[in-house]
């Protein structure tokens, strides 16, 4: 899954895609190195970030939507926790909604994944972008996680909407520590007893810098690591910045693994 912020303040590469045609040629750029899904989001949920308004949202990601589809049949995810965003984008062409809220934040996107078919992505997050990294506390972060994620499984199935339809994502970087990220990763496969594909969004994120030391734009290697990581041990989905790097760690390790089982 390529990562697409059409937003000016994503915390990797924020402003950089907000340009119609800069983000369009990004998203023609990530299915050539390999990219099953564009996942294109049009307000940031970096620590810190304020919400923007529908409008706002609607008109930067609408008409990337719309051109990528008429380019590219390729799988599009909308990355928004808006119901009337959510349903533009699918109208538009898009497949799946990405709502870090698990499809709580807006009454109407149950209904509104149901009506299209979508696909969802559950993620877990404690508190809202804007203050989540305030000191969060868990007892014990993976069972707390994975009781979430079974809760908003369970949920879907009470808004007709079909446990196949979902993935689930334990929010990296979302409400969590560097203890608490790396103990989520270190135990994907506790996670994956949910029984849903399992998403990773981890790459290029500050508890990877707090490891390595290394700032934003320096932490392909430690993303690639998390990333072999978590294809090993059960992640079905990873989200990506560096698609033809991630692309290559993923041909290599199917290629050993098939030779060597």
């Amino acid at each position: 899954m390529g990562i697409l912020n059409v937003t000016p303040d994503s915390f990797s590469d924020g402003g950089r895609y907000a340009d119609k045609d800069r983000a369009v040629a990004r998203a023609l750029q990530m299915i050539e190195e390999g990219a099953d899904i564009i996942d294109i989001g049009g307000e940031s949920s970096r620590p810190g970030s304020l919400p923007v308004d529908t409008e706002t949202e609607l008109n930067r990601v609408l008409p990337v939507i719309e051109e990528v589809i008429t380019k590219k049949d390729t799988l599009i995810s909308i990355d928004t926790q808006k119901s009337a965003v959510a349903e533009a984008a699918l109208k538009a062409g898009a497949h799946i909604i990405n709502d870090i809220s698990a499809l709580a934040a807006d009454k109407s996107m149950p209904g509104t994944a149901r009506r299209y078919k979508a696909g969802v992505i559950l993620m877990h997050k404690k508190g809202q972008p804007h203050d989540m990294q305030n000191n969060p506390e868990y007892i014990d972060v993976v069972a707390e996680v994975e009781k979430h994620l079974n809760e908003r499984i369970d949920f879907l199935s009470r808004e007709a909407i079909p446990r196949e339809f979902a993935a689930i994502d334990p929010g990296i970087g979302f409400g969590k520590t560097i203890e608490h990220n790396v103990k989520l990763v270190a135990h994907i496969e506790e996670l994956a007893k949910c029984g849903r594909p399992v998403v990773m969004g981890l790459s290029r994120k500050k508890f990877l810098g707090q490891i390595t030391g290394r700032a934003i734009n320096e932490r392909m290697a430690s993303s690639l690591g998390a990333l072999a990581f978590c294809l090993l041990h059960g992640a079905s989905i990873l989200r990506v910045h560096d698609v033809k790097e991630s692309r290559d760690v993923i041909s290599v390790l199917n290629t050993i693994i098939g030779e060597y089982p």
